[in-house]
C-alpha cells in the first residue's frame, strides 16, 4: 500500500517499527517498464456533463474540530482551488470534486492516533497467513492465470507475490475503504500537520479525475487516502498504475487485472529482481554476533555463510544465491527465527515499510506453493511493549548516554543502536530488540 502515510506507512522499519499502515513509496524512481502515461493536462477541455448531485460518502455537517484552524474550511478551500487551477485542473472538475465536502473528524483522529499495543509479529502472521486467504488465493491464482502469465512476463514479478499483495491489501478486492478520497485529503491538507504531502496527495486525485479513470462519486479508499485493491495514494497512481486490458482506463478499482498490473510495475520499478527469492529461513551458528543483524549491514550471501548461518536443517544456503547481496533479519529477536532478505525483499518494503508485512507477503507468497512454514520456533510467552514502554525505553536509554533519539515510541535505527550498545555492556546478545527485561534492568538505578 503505497503511501508516506504510516499506516504499518509501508509499507505501509525495514526495520524500524511503525504499527500504522503505510501505503505507497514516499519517493518513486524512473522505470523502464512501459506504463500508460497521465497526459499533459490541457488549459481548456469541454465541460463536464451535468450530473445529479449525489452526497458524498461520510459528507456529513461539520462537527467539532480538535485543531484550531487559522482560517476557514472554505476560505481554504477556495485558496487550494486557485492552486489546483493554475496546475491544470478545470474549474468545473474542481467544483464538481469539492461538491458538498466538509472536513471529516474521523481522518483527523485517524491520522492522530497512535496504538498504545502492537500485535507480535507472531499474531500478525498467524492472521495474514490465514488458510481462508491461502485457499482464496490459490483459487485466483488458478482463475487469473492467464492475466498472471502476462503481467509476469511484462514485468518479471512473480504472480503469487501480486496475489498475497492483493489478499493483505483488501482481502482480494473485498475491502478497499469507503471513504471519499477527496475529503480525506481534504481534512488532511486543511488541518495542516502534514499539509504539504496532504496537497500533493490531493492534486494528483484530481488529475486522475481528469484523466477520466475513476468518477468522483467512485473514487473511495481509506483516510489516508490509499484507493483500490491494491491500495495506491495517487501520486503512486499517477507514476506506476497502468491500463493492463486495454479499456482506456487504470481501474484499480473494478479490474484486478489493473490494480495487479499495476502493483507489479511498481514493484519492479523499486528493484524487483526476476526468478530470485526474497530470502530464506535461516539457523545461526552458536556464538554468533547478533549486532550483525541490521538492514544496513548487508553481505553477500557466500559470506553469510562463511559467519556459520544454514538453512533450518542444517543445509548450506542456496548455491544460486551465493552472490546476492543480503540482510540478516529477527524479526522477534533472538529468541525467535531468522531470515536472510535479499532484494525482493527490499522492493516489498518499499511498498509498505513494515518488516512485519514484508514478511507476511513473502510467506504467504510461499504458501501460495506449499511452502512458507517458519521452523524456528517464536517466543510466544514475550509480550511487545506498550507505545508508553517504549517511550520510557528510549527516554531511560538516553539517560544512561546511550542515544535513542525523540522518545517517540517508534524503534528506528537510532533506538536499536542505542539498545544494542546497552545489551553489548551488558554482556547480552546485542539483537537490539526492545523487551520488559531490558526496561526493567534499565529502570534499576
Amino acid at each position: 500500500m503505497p503511501s508516506c502515510f504510516s499506516r504499518r506507512w509501508p509499507i505501509r522499519q525495514l526495520f524500524a517499527a511503525s504499527s500504522l499502515v503505510v501505503l505507497v513509496a514516499c519517493a518513486e524512481k524512473p522505470t523502464a517498464a512501459v506504463a500508460t502515461p497521465l497526459p499533459t493536462l490541457p488549459t481548456a477541455q469541454p465541460a463536464l456533463p451535468v450530473l445529479p448531485v449525489t452526497p458524498m460518502p461520510n459528507s456529513a455537517p461539520d462537527t467539532a474540530l480538535d485543531f484550531t484552524p487559522t482560517i476557514s474550511f472554505a476560505d481554504w478551500q477556495a485558496g487550494f482551488r486557485v492552486d489546483a487551477l493554475k496546475a491544470g485542473i478545470r474549474a468545473d472538475l474542481f467544483d464538481r470534486a469539492f461538491a458538498g465536502v466538509t472536513p471529516d473528524m474521523s481522518v483527523v483522529k485517524a491520522d492522530r492516533s497512535q496504538p498504545e499495543f502492537t500485535r507480535p509479529v507472531w499474531e500478525y502472521l498467524d492472521g495474514a497467513i490465514s488458510p481462508v486467504r491461502v485457499r482464496k488465493g490459490q483459487a485466483l491464482l488458478a482463475q487469473y492465470a492467464d492475466v498472471l502469465q502476462g503481467i509476469e512476463q511484462r514485468y518479471g514479478v512473480d504472480r503469487q507475490a501480486l496475489v498475497a499483495v492483493w489478499g493483505m491489501e483488501s482481502s482480494f478486492g473485498q475491502f478497499q475503504g469507503t471513504q471519499y478520497v477527496i475529503r480525506s485529503l481534504a481534512t488532511l491538507a486543511y488541518e495542516g500537520r502534514r499539509r504539504a504531502f496532504a496537497q500533493d496527495q490531493l492534486l494528483a486525485a484530481l488529475q486522475i479525475l481528469q484523466h477520466g479513470d475513476i468518477q468522483p462519486e467512485q473514487m473511495l479508499g481509506s483516510w489516508g487516502g490509499a484507493m483500490g485493491q491494491t491500495q495506491f495514494i495517487p501520486t503512486t497512481y499517477n507514476t506506476h498504475a497502468v491500463d493492463f486490458d486495454g479499456d482506456g482506463r487504470r481501474d484499480i478499482w473494478n479490474t484486478p487485472a489493473d490494480a495487479l498490473a499495476s502493483t507489479a510495475h511498481y514493484l519492479q520499478s523499486n528493484g524487483w529482481q526476476t526468478g530470485q527469492p526474497w530470502g530464506f529461513e535461516v539457523q545461526l551458528a552458536q556464538g554468533f554476533d547478533y549486532a550483525l543483524a541490521d538492514a544496513a549491514t548487508r553481505k553477500s550471501v557466500a559470506e553469510w555463510q562463511q559467519l556459520g548461518l544454514k538453512l533450518p536443517n542444517g543445509a548450506p544456503l542456496p548455491v544460486g544465491s551465493m552472490q546476492q547481496q543480503a540482510a540478516l533479519v529477527l524479526p522477534a529477536g533472538y529468541r525467535g527465527p531468522a531470515f536472510l532478505v535479499l532484494d525482493n525483499f527490499r522492493a516489498i518494503l518499499k511498498y509498505n515499510n513494515s518488516t512485519s508485512y514484508a514478511l507476511a507477503i513473502s510467506l504467504l507468497a510461499d504458501r501460495f506453493k506449499g511452502g512458507g512454514y517458519i521452523q524456528g520456533e517464536w517466543p510466544r510467552g514475550d509480550l511487545p511493549l506498550s507505545r508508553t514502554e517504549r517511550m520510557e525505553l528510549q527516554s531511560l536509554l538516553s539517560a544512561r548516554q546511550y542515544d535513542a533519539g525523540t522518545p517517540d515510541g517508534i524503534i528506528g535505527a537510532n533506538t536499536r543502536k542505542a539498545i544494542r550498545s546497552y545489551q553489548q555492556s551488558l554482556g547480552w546478545p546485542a539483537d537490539g530488540y526492545p523487551t520488559h527485561e531490558l526496561l526493567d534492568k534499565l529502570r534499576q538505578p
